[in-house]
């Protein structure tokens, strides 16, 4: 008897930090609208922290594999996807065939604001889901990012972690240079401001896919690489 009474503190005080733990979960569930002990500790939620273990495959809770317009359809019963599910199934289908994978994620994973993002490392990119229910945006966005998928293509191969310009500077409508070079910083306007173009273009990204899934992305004929791009594939064996 003594020897439990000795325990008791030991014992309350194990209890004490278990409900603690118990009830974090909990109000982190009714924070963030899902059970959040499926993933690792991060930083905070909708932060680069939080989309950096979304992107590296550790964060999984509510994010789900996309592979036709129907698994988004199943997500959003009440929104119509007709207009835009052939192309964004055909840019999925070769996002497939190259090696990169979609995915539907929990918005609280994404920095508020950040609609999708593509990861040059792990040749995956993920959709918000807390914007996707807009057919108009869900293919902006596809194209967008798929675009970038497109870029990664044109380095060489998909399966290293380098981007590469697709289309000649002069080639890209002013309109989207301005947006990109308010919008991002001026290190990555070149890149980003052919994948706006994209994202508001019918077919450019689908078509440039297709491209990218027969090989060797530059030697066809619409794809010509830019003197840089060249010499880019030049100084790494792409181009003998």
């Amino acid at each position: 008897m003594d020897q439990f009474h000795l325990l008791l503190p030991q014992l309350a005080q194990h209890f004490l930090s278990k409900m603690k733990r118990l009830l974090s979960i909990l109000a982190l569930t009714l924070i963030s609208g899902s059970a959040a002990f499926a993933d690792p500790e991060v930083k905070g939620w909708n932060t680069n922290d939080s989309m950096g273990c979304m992107m590296l495959r550790e964060c999984t809770d509510h994010v789900k594999e996309v592979t036709s317009i129907k698994d988004i359809k199943r997500a959003y019963p009440d929104s119509d996807y007709s207009v835009i599910g052939p192309e964004f199934n055909d840019i999925v289908s070769s996002l497939n065939e190259v090696g990169v994978k979609v995915f539907l994620g929990n918005s609280k994973y994404f920095p508020r604001t950040n609609r999708g993002i593509y990861h040059t490392v792990g040749n995956n990119f993920f959709l918000n889901a807390a914007y996707m229910s807009r057919p108009h945006t869900l293919m902006s966005v596809t194209r967008h990012e798929a675009w970038h998928a497109v870029q990664d293509c044109m380095a060489g191969t998909i399966d290293n972690s380098f981007i590469a310009i697709v289309k000649p500077e002069e080639e890209v409508p002013y309109y989207w240079k301005e947006i990109a070079e308010r919008t991002y910083p001026k290190s990555a306007v070149a890149w980003e401001q052919e994948a706006k173009w994209a994202g508001s273009t019918e077919g450019m990204t689908r078509d440039a896919l297709k491209a990218c899934a027969k090989g060797n992305m530059w030697e066809h004929p619409l794809y010509d690489p830019t003197p840089m791009t060249e010499e880019w594939l030049v100084e790494n064996g792409f181009i003998k």
